[in-house]
């Protein structure tokens, strides 16, 4: 069986409410911290509303200049390919809001992704603060593939769940498309892990995931759980609706 877990489940009527909870979480926990606050983005239709719901409502709620933003993982192209992460944040939320642009760390997609990662590895380690070698983020915004992949950690890769790397070379299962993520064990390091998933084909694999059924152990998303962190699940009553 998959590992049992303790996380927060929350269900929203509407995908502004779950933008909205999102945005005040974020807010409390950046305008408390008191050292700039590492920040992890997801890629994914979900995210794009939520920055785009931040971008408007929390233009000056937010201390954006505190904010270091990262990247969980990036598909190998150029920064204004339409399938660029960084392309999806960069339109929906970092151009509207004042952010220093030396705290915005995308991957480079269009660079070879073995020297990326690599590359992209060291900046996180001058960056971000270290426990035992790895990583600490603040937080980690990750969305849930129908197949239950996270950032570019797909079902048939599950060893880079536990890889000793803080990024590595992924491909794409179907498209064959190399991408650069983030590891398992970075992702589990971060003091808090939330999923934002919506959509009703997203709800077979989120009951499995989250009841711990017998067969979620094929789905890399199981495989979250922080080591001393909160685990957190954003959820419209589409993708809760097994539960």
């Amino acid at each position: 069986m998959g590992f049992i877990v303790s996380c927060d489940v929350k269900v929203f009527k509407s995908l502004d409410d779950l933008s909205y909870h999102f945005a005040e979480l974020l807010m409390n926990e950046v305008n408390s911290a008191k050292h700039l606050f590492n920040l992890v983005l997801s890629g994914g239709t979900t995210p794009k509303n939520i920055f785009n719901f931040l971008a408007i409502n929390y233009q000056t709620k937010i201390n954006w200049n505190m904010i270091n933003f990262f990247w969980g993982d990036e598909r190998c192209v150029t920064p204004d390919n339409d399938e660029s992460n960084y392309k999806l944040a960069f339109d929906n939320l970092l151009s509207k809001v004042n952010i220093p642009v030396e705290n915005i760390h995308r991957i480079v997609g269009e660079a070879i992704p073995e020297v990326e990662t690599d590359r992209y590895s060291e900046l996180i380690k001058n960056n971000v603060p270290l426990e035992n070698g790895t990583p600490v983020f603040d937080m980690i915004m990750l969305g849930l593939g129908e197949d239950g992949h996270i950032a570019s950690i797909f079902p048939n890769q599950l060893n880079l769940i536990n890889s000793n790397t803080i990024c590595a070379v992924a491909i794409h299962p179907s498209s064959n498309q190399k991408r650069i993520t983030l590891t398992g064990k970075v992702i589990n390091s971060s003091k808090n892990i939330v999923f934002v998933v919506t959509g009703e084909k997203k709800s077979k694999v989120a009951y499995e995931i989250i009841s711990n059924k017998s067969n979620s152990n094929k789905y890399p998303a199981s495989f979250i759980r922080p080591i001393n962190g909160k685990l957190i699940w954003l959820m419209d009553q589409s993708a809760a609706s097994l539960l």
